[in-house]
């Protein structure tokens, strides 16, 4: 299971990706046997990785201490993305029920956001927590389009878009209407700009499958302006590291842009990619989610913590 895996490596593409990574550090898989591995999530203080099976309708857990894996939760309400809020507590999108939810440290399970203006959401995807507590998601359709990673059902919303949670009232705001799928989101280091990917290539032809950067105006974005354009597949869900360079998921891997959408190297991985985040104690370890697999690999880089 451990060393260096056949289909892995890395594609130096810009020169200064090279001083991302470590000479003798290999990609490594931790575990197999998911469908559909997406949202890893890191819990510092417990030193285990949370993630989602969707289709098998469940959340796994890997410990570092020997390695590992469990299930968290299942089921799981078809969860996909998750995060950690500020007080350590899990922070998930589920397809099935429709709603970004938390759970709570005596393990129950809050509701945070269901409906927007009365209607029903459509299938929250991934989420993101703001050093201010608020939270945003996006709300693709994608779980209820069949019935494979959630149900399938009428949208009663007029669009997939980008939500705020306020973390004093609970109040849900919509931040952005332009997408046609947003999914993944992630803020820059110092939380001036939101950038967003929008994969609405998979279900309309020339559609989108790019990365746009919004400045990020308190509690609402400023325009989006597209700073990337995948080269394989789509740019699914992604992380940025202390020196705002993006770690994005593609069909090909990890691929590593700079703060303005330069590619600046791959990490290949033998199968698509869904997700990644950084974890270990020192944040310079990234766990990237393959369709069946879990993968990590030590960098030169950390995390933003």
């Amino acid at each position: 299971m451990f060393g260096e895996i056949e289909g892995t490596g890395f594609n130096v593409i810009d020169q200064s990706f090279g001083e991302c990574l470590i000479g003798h550090a290999r990609v490594e898989r931790l575990w197999t046997g998911a469908r559909w591995s997406e949202g890893p999530a890191w819990f510092a203080a417990g030193r285990y990785l949370l993630w989602s099976d969707i289709p098998n309708n469940r959340l796994l857990r890997w410990d570092e201490t020997d390695g590992s894996v469990s299930e968290f939760r299942k089921p799981s309400n078809n969860s996909n993305g998750n995060t950690v809020d500020l007080q350590g507590r899990l922070i998930s999108c589920e397809h099935l029920s429709r709603s970004v939810t938390r759970t709570e440290h005596d393990g129950s399970i809050s509701v945070l956001a269901d409906r927007y203006q009365g209607n029903r959401l459509n299938s929250p995807n991934d989420v993101v927590v703001k050093s201010d507590g608020s939270i945003w998601f996006t709300d693709p359709s994608y779980g209820i389009l069949i019935d494979y990673e959630g149900e399938r059902a009428t949208p009663e919303q007029d669009g997939c878009h980008v939500y705020r949670i306020d973390p004093a009232n609970g109040d849900i705001t919509r931040v952005t209407s332009d997408y046609l799928k947003p999914n993944g989101l992630a803020f820059s280091a110092t939380e001036e700009y939101l950038y967003i990917a929008d994969t609405g290539g998979t279900h309309e032809e020339n559609g989108p499958a790019h990365i746009r950067k919004h400045k990020v105006k308190s509690n609402s974005l400023g325009e989006g302006k597209v700073i990337a354009e995948c080269d394989a597949g789509f740019f699914d869900g992604f992380r940025v590291d202390t020196q705002d360079r993006i770690w994005t998921s593609a069909a090909d891997g990890v691929h590593c842009l700079s703060a303005d959408g330069k590619l600046l190297g791959k990490i290949l991985i033998p199968e698509l990619v869904a997700n990644v985040c950084f974890g270990g104690a020192k944040l310079n370890r990234l766990f990237i989610c393959g369709t069946t697999s879990l993968y990590s690999v030590y960098l030169a880089v950390n995390g933003v913590r």
